[in-house]
């Protein structure tokens, strides 16, 4: 059998990630481990749906987000201390909450569903938002899940009018000699008045202090954040963007994304909505977010496209998989798991894929597309946020990898798709989340699916 180099880097790369039996020296199957009974946890009441989910990298203790509790667990599953976060009188309708003035609509008993959980470590803290009164966040010492703050009387402290757990996503971006940033995305839920979809906000030592969760720039003009238009939503009525997954790496802050848009299919004259998947990156320091670019990602394989995201996970290469790749064993790698085809949001199929994406690859995309814009080539490519096609402006400068942008040309879209590489296939039980690593220089990835089995 003679492989070309491609073959051979590709079959290299399947051996590398997916190890799925053992075998002995002799080639002879192995027999499995005996099954070993699995710890765990159990909440305390009936609707105490689990939301998500930390564990502290320092200590192994773990926190976990419930419908009105937040629980620190040891690492042997025990209960070390529990926090009660409602239920509370509210109604999603009042705007402020009526915690800060009075509501005409009528409050009825409301659950408290945890929407982001977030370990400060710098400050000892826990970040714990919640769908009460539009979102706002409690600050909870790790130790006992003692309340440090609660900011609510401004129009910043509350992120998000959405009560879905899974509608929040946030990014701690900390500095040794100032105060920390928090990145926060956040599905709008036809509310983008009230709530940026993206924007940097103040971490400040201080719980209690005035300024926390305030944007890290806000004058007249410009903002630390990013409004879907009103003009959107006469395009395409229920328009939001559903972030996945969210992580900081070297000057830059990404979020994965899924979102609505109108296409035209081939031989039609009417546009049919279909659901596109994104990645966003932003730089840790712009203030005034002109270095938001989106580029559409994606898989493929044996012809069938993998376009609607179902989660992500940012891990390393290690150094054989990196050999596999091209690139060096710490570099950083995207795992992603993606369902077949882009139509149905909420009913994805059962096909789905993971794929990875070498992130400099996707940082080299965003470069050559900010450099040709600046040659003055094509539009801004963002019809969401612009409605219109605006063409790019030719301005004289040298762009390296890591620009932050101008106040022209920006935002900015990436039309052309970066395709992820397909490692593995399932076609009747859905991968609905994943996590990797490295270990002994190996690339290991865990797979849950839709009927709760966990692939390794």
């Amino acid at each position: 059998l003679i492989m070309s180099p491609a073959m051979w880097k590709w079959t290299c790369l399947v051996s590398h990630l997916l190890l799925s039996t053992t075998v002995s020296p002799l080639g002879r199957q192995q027999p499995p481990h005996p099954k070993r009974p699995f710890i765990t946890f159990t909440g305390e009441q009936a609707e105490g749906n689990f939301n998500h989910l930390v564990v502290d990298e320092r200590t192994g203790h773990i926190y976990l987000g419930a419908v009105n509790r937040i629980y620190k667990l040891s690492s042997d599953l025990k209960v070390l201390v529990t926090h009660e976060t409602g239920p509370d009188d509210d109604n999603p309708k009042c705007y402020p909450p009526r915690i800060v003035q009075t509501c005409n609509e009528p409050l009825t008993p409301t659950n408290n569903i945890n929407k982001m959980l977030l370990i400060d470590y710098k400050e000892n803290r826990l970040i714990a938002c919640g769908s009460l009164y539009q979102g706002i966040c409690k600050l909870l010492r790790l130790d006992d899940l003692f309340k440090l703050g609660e900011p609510f009387h401004k129009k910043e402290h509350y992120l998000s009018g959405v009560n879905e757990s899974g509608s929040v996503f946030g990014v701690i971006v900390s500095y040794s000699n100032m105060d920390d940033k928090l990145f926060i995305a956040t599905a709008v839920d036809g509310k983008p008045e009230y709530f940026p979809t993206i924007s940097s906000r103040k971490l400040t030592k201080n719980s209690e202090a005035d300024g926390m969760f305030a944007y890290v720039f806000h004058d007249e003009f410009v903002a630390s954040m990013i409004k879907i238009p009103s003009d959107t939503f006469t395009i395409i009525p229920d328009f939001d963007i559903y972030y996945i997954y969210g992580f900081s790496s070297g000057n830059f802050v990404y979020f994965l994304t899924l979102q609505p848009e109108m296409i035209s299919p081939p031989g039609s004259t009417t546009k049919e909505q279909v659901y596109t998947s994104k990645l966003v990156r932003l730089c840790k320091e712009d203030t005034a977010f002109n270095s938001y670019v989106e580029v559409p990602i994606g898989c493929e394989k044996s012809g069938v496209e993998y376009r609607l995201l179902q989660a992500a996970y940012l891990s390393k290469a290690g150094a054989i998989l990196a050999r596999s790749l091209g690139v060096g064993p710490e570099d950083d790698i995207l795992f992603t798991v993606f369902s077949k085809g882009q139509k149905r949001k909420m009913k994805s199929l059962d096909e789905s894929a993971l794929c990875i994406f070498v992130l400099k690859n996707i940082n080299d995309r965003i470069k050559d597309r900010l450099q040709s814009c600046y040659r003055g080539e094509g539009t801004l490519d963002l019809a969401w946020l612009k409605v219109k096609d605006i063409p790019c402006s030719s301005a004289l400068l040298t762009i390296d990898d890591n620009f932050c942008g101008l106040d022209m040309n920006a935002p900015l879209g990436v039309s052309s798709m970066v395709r992820g590489l397909p490692i593995f296939t399932e076609d009747g039980d859905r991968m609905t989340s994943v996590i990797a690593y490295v270990y002994k220089n190996h690339s290991l990835a865990f797979v849950g699916t839709k009927s709760g089995k966990l692939k390794k």
